[in-house]
């Protein structure tokens, strides 16, 4: 009888920060060690309320555009200092990527965060994954989805609904992040869920 090939894996596409991981202590930390060597106020507690755009977009609230190339390069050299021992997987999380994994599917984490941090954060919080991009945002997400052949994207920022719906994938929002339900709803959002605790009943449902 002839063999029948098995079935290819699929890829479920996740954010990073305010979805997998909360990262917002660590991010503060910095932020105030940035604003303390730099002599620059920074409201690091309003910062970690509004995570999701790029790095450039936040400093740009803070210091002239002539500056943000070199204030970015320093605060990614801060970020390895200060933000790695406080961030925690947000809750369900590495249920969520085991769930993806036990159905034989590949996890691709797409972010707005500096790949090599981002790397480091995954290592950190034992998530494994099997592609990562970072420096991307809104639709620029969604060319390393389609890249990656992601069926699903999860996120929390409106952003990340316009990236799965560039990418032609389904469009989880999980309302852990800046933006609640009726946010992620109205940015193309095709399901939201509280968090990643609900996600492995959903992925269920979802692949049948």
């Amino acid at each position: 009888m002839p063999t029948i090939p098995a079935p290819a894996p699929f890829t479920v596409g996740f954010d990073l920060d305010m979805t997998l991981l909360d990262t917002r202590p660590g991010i503060r930390a910095t932020y105030l060690a940035l604003s303390a060597e730099t002599g620059t106020e920074i409201d690091a507690d309003l910062v970690v309320t509004r995570l999701g755009p790029p790095l450039a977009m936040e400093l740009a609230n803070w210091f002239p555009a002539e500056r943000i190339p070199a204030i970015t390069d320093r605060y990614r050299e801060l970020y390895l200092e200060h933000a790695f021992a406080p961030t925690v997987p947000l809750p369900g999380a590495l249920a969520a990527v085991g769930a993806v994994r036990e159905r034989g599917g590949r996890v691709a984490v797409i972010t707005g965060k500096y790949e090599p941090n981002a790397r480091l954060h995954l290592e950190h919080a034992g998530i494994a994954f099997d592609a990562l991009a970072g420096d991307l945002w809104a639709e620029t997400k969604g060319e390393a989805l389609r890249a990656q052949g992601a069926s699903v994207y999860v996120g929390d920022h409106r952003g990340d609904m316009l990236g799965a719906r560039a990418a032609g994938a389904v469009a989880v929002g999980v309302a852990t992040g800046p933006c609640d339900a009726a946010e992620l709803t109205a940015a193309g959002a095709d399901v939201v869920l509280a968090g990643l605790t609900e996600f492995p009943a959903w992925l269920a449902g979802h692949l049948g």
